[in-house]
């Protein structure tokens, strides 16, 4: 009997995926929130100490960024598994991670100045390269997939 794999059944296990990994994600967020905190960009933060003036978009602190996001990712988490709320869920979370490769891509710029390591260049450029496929990962999710997939089982693959 040949293997048949719909292609319902691929998108929900690639949601099912990609919400693990994001759930992970939101983990590390509340677990060790210090590796996040330098991927803020500036022009988002707060300075509460009237050392510097805040701009429109500094509304909350490195911190509340960090669990702002950590939250939005455990949404996205529960919200690609809801077949009814995954395409619209889908398209933020690729919305998300492009906001992500925005403020990774600040973060190799200053990496790469006086007080960056080839280390810390070397570590974020590949978590930016990392961000390229995520948002493409979830943009595939966007489309709904109505056709069925038919794949030769082990017996087909031996004659």
């Amino acid at each position: 009997m040949p293997f048949s794999w719909s292609g319902r059944t691929t998108q929900t296990l690639s949601a099912a995926a990609l919400s693990a990994l994001l759930l992970a994600s939101a983990g590390k967020h509340f677990d060790e929130p210090g590796l996040f905190v330098g991927t803020v960009p500036d022009v988002l933060c707060r300075d509460d100490s009237g050392d510097h003036s805040n701009g429109p978009f500094a509304v909350l602190s490195r911190e509340e960024w960090v669990a702002v996001s950590g939250l939005l990712q455990a949404g996205a988490a529960v919200g690609l598994l809801i077949p009814a709320t995954r395409r619209a869920t889908a398209a933020c979370v690729a919305a998300l991670s492009g906001l992500r490769l925005a403020c990774r891509l600040d973060v190799l710029r200053r990496a790469d100045g006086p007080g960056g390591t080839s280390r810390q260049r070397s570590e974020h450029a590949l978590r930016l390269a990392l961000h390229v496929p995520l948002i493409a990962w979830a943009w595939s999710l966007r489309t709904p997939v109505l056709s069925v997939v038919s794949r030769p089982g082990p017996a087909e693959l031996l004659r």
